[in-house]
Order: structure tokens, then sequence, then C-alpha cells
């Protein structure tokens, strides 16, 4: 299977794409749409994703990448629950906007796993964009606790992460992985522009 998913589907500018990208774009695509929409279904759908990035990463040579994909099927589980139990009493959970505390932890959490995958990844693997990796690796780490918890800000995290993603990809000849990423950018606009509006619908709930 794993020599099936790394053979060549076809040829996006000029560079032999394999199975596991092409899967990974239609079902990125896919997800981030559920995702939304606030639709359960992102979940089970990610943690597929995530198991096809994992493959295209690690063959590219974005470690972290690669064994962050692994986290995200632990948080996809964990987000799978959260969204119908993690609620006040075991309910549902509804957006929210993030808190003051909230904040602090992910900007302390974000600083201390940047430095901490730049400093493991420049000087125990042979990663050669080891800051960007490490960067987008924290970003994506911090963005996905948002969207277990169904945090609005969640986006803006998404957004800067994608915005060093796209040319991260270009750069390492992962063309259909960079154009995924263009689209998860404007879906991540929409997003946000969608949660907000739930929010707003909340009686007493204002967004920060």
């Amino acid at each position: 299977m794993i020599d099936w998913l790394n053979s060549p589907a076809l040829v996006a500018f000029g560079v032999p794409t394999t199975w596991a990208e092409v899967l990974g774009f239609l079902t990125g695509l896919v997800n981030v749409g559920l995702l939304v929409r606030r639709h359960i279904l992102n979940w089970p759908l990610g943690i597929l994703n995530v198991l096809l990035l994992m493959v295209v990463f690690w063959s590219a040579g974005l470690y972290a990448d690669a064994t962050l994909q692994i986290v995200y099927v632990i948080l996809g589980c964990y987000g799978w629950w959260a969204w119908l139990h993690g609620g006040q009493n075991r309910s549902a959970l509804e957006v929210r906007s993030t808190t003051r505390p909230e904040w602090i932890g992910l900007i302390v959490a974000g600083v201390l796993l940047t430095a901490g995958l730049w400093l493991f990844l420049d000087r125990l693997t042979g990663s050669t964009v080891p800051l960007a990796d490490g960067l987008t690796t924290a970003l994506s780490l911090l963005a996905t606790y948002g969207q277990t918890r169904k945090l609005v800000e969640g986006w803006w995290i998404w957004i800067a992460a994608d915005l060093i993603y796209i040319p991260l990809y270009a750069y390492k000849d992962l063309w259909l992985t960079a154009i995924l990423y263009v689209a998860f950018l404007l879906l991540c606009v929409l997003g946000l522009r969608s949660w907000r509006v739930a929010l707003r619908a909340r009686p007493g709930a204002v967004p920060a």
C-alpha cells in the first residue's frame, strides 16, 4: 500500500505527484469544507487526510510535519469526542471566543514548541528547512487545539500557518499540496466568518 501511495499519479508543474498527495489534496478540501460548516464528519475524514499527508511529508523530508500527523490523529479522536460531549454536562460543544488565559498559554506553548522543534530538526535530522518546519508545526498544533475546543480565533492561527506553508511546499516541489493550502487559506477565511456568525448568534456571546 505504501509503495502504491508513493507511486506517481500525475505530473503537476513538471514534477511527479504521488497518489498520497492527490488523495491528501481531495480529502483535505472536503475536510476543511466540513469544518467550516461545523460538521462532525470533519474529524474522521481529517484523520484519513493526515495519514495520507504523513506519507507525503516523510517522503519529502519534512520530518516534523510527518510526525505532527501522528499528533493530529490523537487530536482528531479527542476533537471528535469533544464536539459531541465536551460542553457543559457532557453536551455538544458550542463555538466560543478564546479567553485571555488561553491566549497566554497558546503564546507560551507556541514559542517553546517552535524553539524546541527548530533545535531538534537542525541538530538531529537532515531537514533543510528546520525553522519553517518547526514554526508551522507549532502553529498547526495550536490551531488544531483551537479547533477541538471550537475557538473562533483558532482560524487566525490556521491562516498564519497557511501563509508559511504555501511557499514552503512550493520550495519542496510539493506543488499540489501548495495549491491545496491556497484553498485552505481561502476556506480559513470563510471558516472565520462562519464561526463568528455562529458566535454572535449565541445569547450573550460577543467575539473577542
